[in-house]
């Protein structure tokens, strides 16, 4: 029986392009779920799990929010301050994947931010492009339902194949047994691109996560190796590419 309430999602990953050309990709992965507040003993209760130290896997705050390695839940608490959204205190929880062998590179990372009653107040998204830029969507969460519908215009370069002038739909469910994240990104004469993560829950634990770990030795790489697959076969077929014109580290937008 786990102790946790940060837990494992294990699913899959897919990325379809509807425009110009026809493209689509998927692959397996594993996410997962930490509620930060629990981070510290996570290591003490996984032999192979790390907290800011080298490991088989290993989480580390540098890797996210401010990426100074200072405290994420003083870093996110500041944001919803600022933000005007009150959650008192509540949870925060990272849906993100670890390090391999002190690697990772997270394309999107989302904090689930929960008020005193467990009701989710606010949400995160953490964005990454391969130039190790990073921009955050700060949006607060108001629906009773276990479906989150979000939508904001494009902020932060990340394909290079295409343009900055769209928006994104963000269509979450609430964590539960399944974990979904959908999104949908599209310009003034529709959809371009549809990316879905989808996992279902497994308690954290030695036993499960070092099965996902067997499952998936090397998925930081392989994240990391068919990023660039994909855009050169995109570069194969004549999409075209778009530069990147503005450099930022770090930057974040909040969103209504």
């Amino acid at each position: 029986m786990s102790f946790f309430s940060s837990c494992i999602y294990s699913g899959i990953v897919t990325h379809r392009r509807l425009k110009p050309k026809r493209h689509f990709f998927s692959y397996k992965t594993f996410s997962l779920f930490i509620d930060l507040s629990e981070i510290v003993n996570l290591e003490k209760k996984i032999k192979f799990f790390s907290y800011n130290k080298f490991n088989i896997l290993s989480f580390y705050n540098i890797d996210h929010g401010p990426r100074d390695g200072s405290s994420l839940v003083k870093w996110v608490k500041k944001i919803l301050a600022e933000s005007k959204i009150d959650t008192g205190l509540g949870a925060i929880k990272l849906l993100c994947f670890p390090r391999f062998f002190g690697y990772v590179f997270n394309p999107l990372s989302i904090f689930y931010c929960y008020d005193e009653k467990s009701q989710l107040k606010a949400v995160l998204y953490e964005v990454k492009n391969t130039f190790n830029e990073q921009h955050t969507y700060v949006f607060p969460v108001s629906q009773s339902s276990n479906l989150i519908l979000h939508r904001c215009d494009k902020k932060f370069y990340v394909s290079p194949f295409i343009e900055m002038k769209t928006f994104y739909n963000f269509r979450l469910l609430k964590p539960g047994n399944v974990m979904s994240v959908f999104i949908k990104q599209a310009d003034a004469e529709g959809a371009l691109l549809i990316a879905c993560q989808t996992g279902k829950r497994l308690e954290m634990n030695n036993k499960n996560l070092f099965f996902q770990f067997l499952k998936h030795p090397l998925m930081s790489f392989k994240i990391i190796l068919a990023i660039h697959f994909e855009a050169f076969r995109l570069w194969i077929k004549g999409i075209r590419y778009v530069k990147r014109k503005i450099k930022i580290k770090n930057n974040l937008s909040l969103e209504k």
